[in-house]
């Protein structure tokens, strides 16, 4: 049984030999292929008061990101607050030369926000500009999640699809 197994191991290792050489075995990635994190400008709002919601992808591969699509959603607990009101009321993408007005499709669809092409290295940072209203209720978190998925240039997508991101919280006391 031993001799089986050795045979086996030896035949693996040959074949995984055979496909370095001729180039043709798996490319190992060790960065993770883009990341999106999360940052607020304050940790608390009041009834009248606006939050800053930044959102920074970062292209931790060498290939550019051609196409990313990004949702923000309110949580459900935030849903389920009638006296809650608020609204996003601004976007704006931070690039080399300063801040622009966002150019996806709004609040909630922020993909094209991102502007095309990310290089290998760079980041690009979308920030929402949120609202709370005059007479709001204001007793507990506003949370909000994300999902993205990015393409690169050479065809891959982030990590084989879809990427839920951690829940983002403010307070609203």
């Amino acid at each position: 049984m031993r001799r089986t197994q050795m045979r086996r191991l030896g035949l693996a290792s040959v074949f995984a030999l055979f496909l370095a050489l001729f180039g043709l075995a798996p490319a190992a990635n060790a960065a993770e292929p883009a990341e999106l994190t999360f940052t607020t400008d304050t940790a608390t709002t009041v009834p009248g008061g606006t939050v800053n919601l930044s959102m920074t992808l970062t292209n931790n591969r060498s290939y550019d990101i051609w196409f990313v699509y990004q949702t923000i959603d309110p949580t459900w607990l935030t849903t389920q607050r009638p006296d809650l009101k608020y609204s996003f009321t601004g976007c704006s993408l931070a690039t080399a030369t300063g801040s622009t007005p966002c150019s996806g499709t709004g609040p909630a669809d922020l993909g094209g926000n991102y502007g095309t092409t990310v290089p290998p290295g760079q980041t690009r940072t979308v920030t929402l500009t949120l609202k709370i209203a005059e007479d709001s209720g204001c007793n507990g978190d506003i949370g909000f999640y994300s999902y993205y998925y990015a393409e690169f240039s050479d065809s891959a997508n982030a990590t084989g699809g879809p990427l839920y991101t951690p829940e983002t919280r403010v307070l609203c006391a």
